[in-house]
């Protein structure tokens, strides 16, 4: 990773005061990794290291505690993958190997916290990496990603009690590396580049299933 070195740091931010505070940092060195909140506490899984190699890590921060605790790794190492919790379960969905947007990934794995296991389930329909999450109605969304012929602007959604994946409308804005956020039934997917590598864009567009 020359000229874009992962971090380690982990930050809070509390709105009543409008400051940051330095928490305990990731064990594991990394960037492009996903992280989502199951049972209160933040996974943090995959991503990207020092010398441009995946890693499978996963690890759990505890917000009261300020501590990190390594759990099972991720069956599939990857970076610039999404995650999300659903029923109780940690998804991680989509990604690349190694940095590189044409290897992208259609994997999707389940952790169970009660088992501290993961196993497999049903890939996403377009493989993809550079996405985003977000949960609603109990299903997991996944916007947008990048590949080198383009950027993509689809939507597919997970359901974990079927196993199974839909498709819906697409974005007017095909891109990656944007965010998601479930408010109030809606989805806002916001920013993102809209062509291969270092875009940007200013985009904000909701989405109501």
């Amino acid at each position: 990773m020359t000229g874009w070195p992962p971090s380690g740091d982990v930050h809070e931010y509390d709105p009543a005061s409008d400051r940051w505070q330095r928490l305990a940092a990731l064990p594991t060195t990394r960037g492009a990794l996903a992280a989502a909140v199951l049972d209160g506490k933040i996974h943090a899984a995959g991503g990207i290291g020092w010398r441009g190699r995946n890693t499978a890590a996963h690890e759990v921060y505890d917000p009261a505690a300020n501590r990190w605790t390594a759990l099972a790794y991720i069956p599939t190492a990857r970076d610039h993958l999404a995650a999300a919790a659903i029923d109780g379960r940690l998804y991680a969905v989509g990604g690349r190997i190694d940095g590189n947007c044409s290897r992208n990934l259609s994997s999707n794995e389940a952790y169970d916290l009660a088992t501290d296991r993961w196993e497999q389930r049903a890939p996403m329909p377009t493989a993809r990496s550079g996405i985003a999450t977000a949960v609603l109605e109990g299903r997991m969304f996944v916007f947008g990603g990048e590949a080198p012929a383009g950027t993509f602007n689809q939507v597919q959604a997970y359901d974990g009690r079927s196993n199974g994946w839909s498709n819906h409308a697409r974005m007017p804005t095909a891109r990656h590396g944007l965010g998601a956020a479930a408010v109030a039934g809606r989805i806002y997917v916001v920013s993102g580049g809209p062509t291969p590598g270092d875009s940007v864009s200013a985009a904000n567009k909701i989405f109501v299933p």
